[in-house]
């Protein structure tokens, strides 16, 4: 029971932390636009794609502990 549960907080801040990530302004990315300059992550940016990872390396573990007990 606790595992599920842990399992739901982790997914949420997972979205969460995904959803914050941005990439590029609007749809012009989607289509061709100002999206094609590579650039380093810096500070904040670079903090929530190294949480991201961590999120979904523990949600990954969680999981498999579910699907075992």
């Amino acid at each position: 029971m606790i595992l599920k549960i842990a399992q739901i907080v982790i997914s949420i801040l997972l979205a969460t932390a995904i959803l914050l990530q941005q990439r590029g302004t609007g749809l012009s990315s989607a289509f061709g636009g100002e999206g094609s300059i590579y650039r380093t992550k810096r500070g904040l940016e670079k903090s929530l794609h190294i949480l991201t990872i961590i999120l979904a390396a523990i949600f990954l573990a969680v999981a498999l502990l579910n699907i075992l007990y």
